[in-house]
């Protein structure tokens, strides 16, 4: 009997060590999280339960269980490295199967798909055209690689000050050609529905009457209808037109692209003093786009960044959660699958309650301690060292009785 009870303890002490060999091995792998062996003891159990003065039959591994505690967050120079600070995990899809993985080493394919090493694609919640994400539904992470399209010039917002000492220029008609028929002029780019650029120039005319001026816009040297009248108070500010809106009518470009409609904003101009000064000038026009460059929020936002100072959402990282990761069935590849007694994935986002954030630039390495797992080595080795004792002892002992004449 006491050559199985050993033979046991030689079992639990192998299985044991090979625990801390895996643990060992899979220091530099991303994501990893160490394992723990957990022992039972052995009884003969009959119907009457357990007898008193039984020794016991020796031990068993009950389970190897795996440590999902935090890992260390090594920054990287990519920034398609990811990590999750907290508890989730990341959702990859192999042709519709999925699978959670804490391991954020990420890349782009040929086709522009977000994917790890074993070309499992990452998943995210897509963006919506009203604005957010459709938490709803999950979709393949793909990075556009089209140009972000044009928007055409519509409002202008000009912060101003005309020179409240002016008087109305000695020469008239007005004429753009001659600076002697206007007091002043300022000049921006606009832009078509093409993208392709135009020079908007406003000029700004005293008139006879007490703070009244008249504005005129051109494009490209030619006149967009006829003068529109400001009129501001003895203080200051403008009182007409109210709001300080300044429709203007349609210009259509030369290039063939739609009509141009803008609205000029001169809300926050004055007339004060006697200097005229453009502090700003703001439009809302754009021209095509490249991409450039891709930004991830800690919420998990995806952001690809064009050439044209356009930020455009491409998507929202899904994270994954489970009441218990315990009982998740590891798949390898620092990868697992979702089971009965995990329970389903509680997907969410990142930052919201129960959910970590993710880290754009930085990977998580494997949870394991290497100066514990050296010290349970050599405890398994005693182990070990012990139960073939304890076998070479019972040896001796039998080999006593089979000489006793």
């Amino acid at each position: 009997m006491p050559f199985r009870i050993a033979l046991s303890g030689l079992n639990a002490a192998q299985s044991d060590l090979n625990v801390t060999a895996n643990n060992i091995a899979n220091t530099s792998t991303n994501g990893f999280k160490g394992s723990r062996a957990e022992f039972a003891d052995l009884f003969a159990v009959s119907l009457q339960g357990v007898s008193a003065n039984a020794s016991g039959n020796g031990v068993r591994v009950s389970n190897v269980a795996q440590q999902f505690a935090q890992g260390n967050v090594e920054f990287t120079d990519s920034n398609l490295d990811l990590a999750v600070s907290g508890p989730g995990m990341f959702i990859v899809s192999d042709a519709g199967a999925l699978a959670y993985t804490r391991a954020g080493a990420y890349q782009l394919n040929r086709d522009g798909y977000v994917v790890n090493a074993q070309q499992q694609r990452l998943q995210a919640y897509p963006p919506l055209a009203a604005g957010g994400f459709n938490t709803g539904g999950l979709a393949d992470l793909r990075l556009q690689t089209t140009d972000s399209p044009p928007q055409a010039t519509g409002s202008v917002e000009y912060f101003i000050n005309l020179p409240g000492n002016a008087t109305a220029p000695a020469v008239t008609p007005f004429d753009p050609a001659d600076p002697n028929t206007f007091n002043h002029a300022t000049s921006l780019t606009l832009f078509d529905s093409l993208g392709a650029t135009h020079t908007g120039t406003m000029y700004f005319e005293k008139t006879g009457v007490a703070n009244q001026w008249a504005t005129r816009l051109y494009i490209d040297g030619t006149a967009v209808g006829g003068a529109q009248t400001l009129q501001y108070s003895n203080t200051g500010l403008l009182t007409a037109p109210v709001g300080g809106q300044v429709p203007f009518p349609a210009y259509v470009p030369t290039t063939g692209a739609a009509p141009m409609t803008i609205t000029v904003d001169l809300a926050q101009s004055t007339q004060y003093g006697s200097n005229f000064a453009v502090n700003a000038v703001t439009q809302d026009g754009y021209t095509t786009g490249r991409l450039i460059g891709m930004d991830i929020s800690e919420t998990g936002v995806v952001q690809a960044r064009f050439t044209n100072g356009i930020s455009q959402p491409l998507g929202q990282i899904a994270i994954a959660n489970f009441a218990n990761v315990q009982g998740l069935q590891q798949l390898g590849n620092t990868q697992w699958a979702e089971t009965f007694s995990s329970g389903q994935a509680l997907r969410g986002q990142a930052g919201n309650s129960g959910f970590g954030l993710v880290q754009s630039g930085a990977l998580e390495g494997a949870n394991v301690d290497v100066t514990e797992e050296l010290v349970k080595m050599i405890t398994a080795q005693r182990n070990f060292q012990a139960s073939a004792q304890m076998i070479s002892t019972a040896d001796s002992i039998t080999q006593t009785i089979i000489n006793i004449r």
